[in-house]
């Protein structure tokens, strides 16, 4: 005969009916039902235990966890109430965290918007002493479990909070259970407190013992889930304030670069996420879900983690001759003693036709006057010219070259040897054609994405982050394969990639606080851009979508000064980037 579709429940019953052949069938049959609807029930609270402790497990948002906690307290419990609490830092009180009455349509704290305002409670008295006379203190203090009937017919407990609370509200408090939370470790972390425990006809009973035991069991693992997304949670706050202290180094090493990894791990980080939300255009298909998000912010933050290596000097090198210091003041005291030595020889020239027997001495000595004066000004034009090239504004084109060359080799004394005005090294480094770098600086500067690369590799990223490293190496890629380190195609780039490389190229264009150049007009930005675009360096729909949505310009305004901000045409459309009179500017912002 079948009795359960439960196969346990009916192997049970077929046990227990073979032993009760003497009893009429009528008893017998009260008896299979009362054992059959007790046994299943206790099947169904375990299951559901077993599915509550997985949903604990799987929840990372301390927020919605707490939350979880007390709604399925509540509805193992079948009651109208519940208030969590968690022990304070100090370990003094335990702080109001859920606050849920079904009946009166309340809920406060976890996800539900509204701040809980009420202070902790307090587990240590100002006198000292141990406050056992709340009842939520008294289980935080000694993890006994209270079960109270009737809060209103009970000794040794204060509830004047309770019953003012009814008072305010109409609501009338009976029944509570107040339950502790250990964690694996035995150790008390909070408080659950279950209110008005309700009958299937919806009258206030007293909670059960049975469910007593079950809500204790499901605390238990509310404890462990606590402590395990507490201790995550505060792993991520670790990892994440270990980035902004390497980040921070480099900023001491240069304050340009640290400016520069903050606005490309924000600009990465909105970019995609606005691509990842929209429903429309090339990335209606795109998502990235939150572990995803995170990944890419990190991977941001972490793209020039190589640069903490990178001698500053060449970092921040301003102009061609710059080491530790700007070697064009050297060159220009070189220039000094050149000056002089010929206003000695002038002066030398000048005294031996003076002292001479000679007919014509007032044309020798104008002639002298003469070329003193050519060789002067040649060398102030000579001096000009070099911090001039030192500079690196201008393209250095085989004509200014050779000029240097020949300014070079000049002759001058010092501490009484001959040597050419400017050194090998003072030459190679002026005949840089393009900026300020020379081609092995540029190369170590570059070695900033391998080191960067090698850096991350070291680190046991787990799987939710082990594309750190793929994304930020990849920022100096170019979808036509000239990119460095490794010269990726466009095939073997991701789109998270190509984000960071616009948001990489689109920040060191804008930037207003690099040492060797003033900051361009968003105008001109965006045209380059285009440039690299056609040019297959950057993705042209990530570019497109970047300015068309407005992103580029509330970047701008948000970021740059006011004299970079003008008006720019795009495919045609012309877009503003000025901010509004009223709106503060980075500079005025922080005066």
């Amino acid at each position: 005969m079948k009795y359960s579709d439960h196969p346990i429940v009916q192997k049970l019953l077929e046990e227990i009916v073979s032993h009760l052949t003497d009893l009429s069938a009528d008893r017998t049959d009260r008896i299979i039902g009362l054992i059959r609807s007790f046994t299943e029930n206790q099947l169904v609270h375990e299951k559901k235990l077993t599915r509550i402790g997985s949903a604990l497990s799987s929840e990372r948002n301390l927020d919605a966890l707490l939350e979880m906690i007390v709604v399925e307290a509540m509805s193992f419990t079948n009651a109208d109430g519940g208030t969590l609490y968690i022990k304070t830092p100090d370990d003094r009180g335990i702080a109001f965290k859920i606050m849920r009455t079904k009946s009166l349509n309340f809920a406060m704290g976890g996800t539900s918007g509204k701040t809980i305002p009420f202070p902790p409670v307090k587990l240590i008295k100002d006198d000292g002493t141990r406050n056992e006379q709340q009842v939520s203190a008294y289980v935080a203090l000694t993890g006994n479990t209270v079960n109270i009937p009737d809060v209103y017919d009970v000794e040794g407990f204060d509830f004047q909070g309770t019953k003012a609370f009814d008072k305010n509200t109409g609501y009338r408090s009976k029944s509570m259970m107040v339950i502790a939370m250990r964690n694996h470790e035995n150790e008390i972390i909070g408080v659950v407190q279950l209110l008005n425990a309700k009958a299937h006809d919806g009258t206030t009973i007293p909670f059960s013992v049975d469910y007593q035991e079950l809500i204790e069991s499901l605390a238990s693992q509310a404890a462990v889930a606590i402590t395990n997304t507490t201790l995550i949670n505060d792993l991520r706050a670790l990892l994440d304030s270990f980035i902004q202290v390497i980040a921070a180094a480099i900023d001491e090493k240069s304050p340009y670069t640290g400016g520069h990894i903050r606005r490309v791990a924000e600009l990465t980080s909105a970019m995609a996420r606005s691509m990842s939300d929209t429903s429309e255009g090339k990335y209606k298909d795109f998502t990235m879900n939150e572990d995803e998000h995170n990944e890419l912010r990190i991977a941001g933050w972490m793209h020039d983690i190589g640069k903490i290596t990178t001698p500053e000097y060449v970092v921040d090198k301003s102009t061609k001759l710059e080491t530790i210091y700007d070697r064009i003041h050297t060159v220009m005291a070189k220039f000094e003693v050149l000056k002089r030595e010929e206003e000695v020889r002038y002066i030398r020239e000048r005294a031996k036709i003076e002292t001479s027997k000679v007919r014509d001495k007032k044309k020798k000595l104008s002639a002298l006057e003469e070329s003193y004066a050519q060789k002067k000004k040649q060398i102030e034009d000579d001096a000009a010219f070099i911090k001039v090239c030192n500079i690196g504004g201008e393209f250095m084109e085989d004509a200014k070259l050779e000029r240097l060359r020949n300014i070079a080799q000049q002759k001058i004394m010092m501490e009484g040897q001959e040597m050419q005005l400017l050194t090998e090294n003072e030459v190679y480094n002026l005949s840089i054609r393009r900026g300020t770098l020379t081609e092995e600086e540029r190369k170590k500067i570059q070695d900033h994405v391998v080191l960067t690369i090698k850096m991350l590799q070291q680190l046991p990223w787990p799987n939710k982050l082990s594309r750190v490293t793929e994304w930020a190496g990849a920022h100096h890629e170019a979808l036509n394969g000239k990119g460095y380190p490794y010269g990726l195609t466009a095939e073997q780039l991701n789109t998270q990639q190509r984000i960071m490389a616009v948001a990489d190229v689109f920040e060191a264009l804008t930037a207003a606080d690099r040492p060797y150049k003033p900051g361009k007009k968003i105008s001109e930005c965006i045209k380059i851009l285009g440039f690299m675009v056609k040019d297959g360096h950057l993705d042209s729909d990530i570019v497109d979508y970047f300015i068309t949505t407005g992103m580029a310009q509330d970047y701008a305004r948000r970021e740059l000064k006011d004299y970079q901000l003008d008006v720019f045409t795009y495919n045609g459309k012309e877009y503003d980037c000025r901010r509004p009179a009223q709106e503060p500017t980075p500079e005025t912002a922080t005066s």
